[in-house]
């Protein structure tokens, strides 16, 4: 099956095999620092109250009983992109402008299993779909400004709300909330609207259950099947905690052999926990992997409150370290990074060459 985009692939795996590449930093912090309330997340298209939220051709009636008419938006972070387009393309920007290589697109929930949380299934296809036109813009114009480094769009795929190889319910072990179907449904509409705008790679991301990103990768074959080609497609999973497992269980090394199958442009950890604490893990997917390695952690732990307090420049510190260290293709920032996170990765890896890959080795 050809590229999709012939050119910006052969672009990106140039720059691949030139230097290590900065992926962006935290959507959802930037968003915060706005201190956005309902009405902010509503905007005027979804201002005259709860009913516009749902589709017109909606088989009930919302009456003053009807649970969905309360439901708040507030924190849905996704319908920003529909309310509050200037606001994420703006944190776009700031990226880019920081050295950012590649930018994520504000869509890590628009899956029908998260957006039912909001009652807003309908609007999957059209979130994925100017969630990546959004993203296009940002780095169609960087790019104009630097012709001689070309910007890519990531288009996001998060983990869902879901887990199809664990029960919600400890009474009920054998129990799941959703399926593979469900899962490979949600997926493909998803990854369909994300090709639809623009987008370079796909990112199935934060995967805690290895066979909900099975069930990704087989919605997005689906998807790339039905657009007539494909884009590269980057994996990135998550240690949750000390154990050095995803809550599925699995190992850094496990993780990769159970997806390697999908021959991805890309394997890499992210989410959860800091750089410090993910040395471990990148250097094992280093040592084993056969493609491109990234790792975009969080600013270190979370404090008391939620926050994080790890400063660019400790971040920034490390992971040098671990590019010195011959690990490490891409590189970004997950919960708690900022543009200023980004710049000084982006300055803390300029220079330090790639880990070497033999397929990198030959098209250079």
């Amino acid at each position: 099956m050809p590229w999709l985009h012939p050119g910006r692939v052969a672009a990106l795996q140039s720059a691949l095999a030139q230097r290590i590449l900065v992926i962006d930093g935290a959507m959802g912090t930037m968003i915060q620092r706005h201190e956005l309330q309902e009405a902010d997340y509503r905007g005027e298209r979804f201002a005259q109250g709860y009913d516009a939220l749902f589709a017109p051709e909606a088989s009930h009636t919302h009456g003053p009983g009807c649970g969905c008419q309360a439901h708040d938006q507030r924190g849905n972070n996704d319908l920003l992109t529909l309310t509050r387009p200037d606001l994420i393309r703006g944190i776009h920007d700031a990226y880019l402008a920081a050295g950012a290589d590649l930018v994520e697109t504000n869509t890590f929930n628009s899956t029908a299993i998260s957006l039912a949380d909001y009652h807003l299934t309908h609007l999957v296809r059209e979130l994925n779909r100017e969630g990546a036109k959004l993203a296009r813009a940002a780095c169609d114009a960087a790019g104009a400004r630097t012709p001689d480094k070309p910007h890519f769009v990531i288009g996001v795929l998060g983990p869902t709300s879901r887990t199809a190889s664990l029960s919600p319910d400890v009474n009920r072990p054998g129990f799941r909330a959703t399926s593979f179907d469900q899962l490979a449904d949600a997926y493909r509409e998803a990854a369909g609207g994300l090709i639809e705008g623009g987008a370079d790679v796909l990112m199935v991301e934060t995967v805690f259950d290895t066979l909900n990103a099975k069930a990704a990768l087989f919605a997005i074959d689906d998807a790339f099947a039905a657009a007539g080609g494909r884009l590269p497609v980057m994996i990135s999973g998550t240690i949750t905690d000390a154990s050095g497992r995803t809550l599925s269980g699995q190992t850094a090394e496990a993780f990769w052999y159970s997806l390697r199958h999908a021959r991805p442009l890309s394997i890499g950890l992210n989410c959860a926990l800091g750089a410090r604490d993910l040395r471990p893990h990148i250097d094992v997917l280093a040592r084993i992997a056969d493609v491109a390695v990234s790792t975009h952690p969080n600013a270190g732990l979370p404090n008391a409150f939620g926050g994080y307090d790890e400063t660019p420049e400790d971040m920034a510190g490390v992971l040098h370290v671990f590019a010195a260290a011959g690990l490490l293709n891409l590189v970004g920032g997950c919960c708690g990074t900022t543009p200023a996170h980004i710049a000084a990765i982006a300055e803390a890896v300029r220079g330090l060459p790639p880990r070497a890959l033999p397929q990198l080795e030959a098209a250079a």
